[in-house]
């Protein structure tokens, strides 16, 4: 990979007055990293981005934006380096001319995914490329899971755009919460909003509002349709089945069961053991 003038590879161990100090935050801090480029500065405000490497289109532009935007109001913003969202937030902020840094699941000298041989090279220049990981580590899939705890740890905020249900950004955000981090979700995806619809997140519908929020703007809660809201209110008391629902608010089960579906979808209900469904609860 050609860096030009930075320095690849350098090691940077717990106790070095650059080691991240945010990285105490985590219950197992890793000892040492190796970095191309530089490590975040004490000082430095840094929001995560992360999502789905399958991102929409729309995904992938509204990440762009947002990091374009957060880079120009002085943010420097850390991801994971993959494909799709990951790589809108890092050329974001390198379109905004802001400091970007990639936490890898490998080595530090191994490009994965190998086309983003080019990205790599410009961030290392911009900020850095970082790894717990040493020289020559090659990319497995235990080690991605693991490196999304540095992501959370080394933000302020982590903000989670165009996931799925079951995807390393949500182990991020979880990580995030774990942290004490701030952790916003862009509506329209299934995972940002099962976050959003649990009370995980707060909503951020765009560039502009994420910078509120970044900046210490109230939240606004999520908006429950007008159509799902007598479901939504019933489910506040607590469980229940999609029959006694039925029957408690006058619908018919299959309009319950359609109900049911949108409103779990959205995330702003799930389902329990014995088939019931309950408004979930952040914890």
């Amino acid at each position: 990979m050609d860096v030009g003038a930075v320095p690849a590879g350098r090691v940077c161990a717990a106790g070095d007055p650059r080691f991240p100090k945010r990285l105490g935050d985590l219950a197992r801090p890793p000892q040492q990293l190796w970095i191309t480029g530089r490590l975040p500065a004490p000082e430095e405000r840094v929001v995560a981005m992360v999502g789905s490497r399958g991102a929409t289109a729309a995904g992938y532009a509204q990440a762009q934006a947002i990091a374009l935007a957060a880079g120009q109001a002085g943010w420097s913003v850390i991801s994971g380096g993959a494909l799709g969202i990951d790589a809108a937030a890092h050329l974001g902020a390198l379109q905004a001319g802001a400091p970007t840094f990639a936490v890898l699941g490998c080595g530090v000298d191994v490009v994965y995914p190998d086309r983003h041989a080019e990205l790599f090279s410009q961030v290392a220049r911009a900020g850095g490329l970082i790894s717990e990981y040493p020289m020559g580590t090659p990319p497995r899939s235990g080690q991605f899971p693991l490196r999304n705890r540095l992501v959370a740890a080394l933000a302020e905020a982590v903000i989670v755009i165009d996931a799925r249900t079951r995807s390393g950004a949500l182990i991020t955000a979880a990580r995030a919460r774990e942290l004490g981090r701030k952790l916003l979700a862009v509506p329209g995806s299934r995972g940002a909003d099962w976050l959003i619809g649990s009370g995980a997140a707060v909503p951020a519908e765009g560039p502009a509002q994420v910078l509120e929020l970044l900046a210490g703007a109230a939240p606004k809660p999520a908006k429950v349709p007008e159509t799902l809201r007598p479901l939504i209110d019933l489910l506040r008391t607590g469980p229940e089945s999609p029959a006694a629902i039925a029957q408690r608010i006058g619908q018919p089960l299959p309009a319950v069961l359609s109900a049911l579906t949108e409103a779990e979808m959205a995330g702003f209900i799930h389902r329990v053991a014995g088939g019931l469904y309950e408004v979930p609860r952040a914890g």
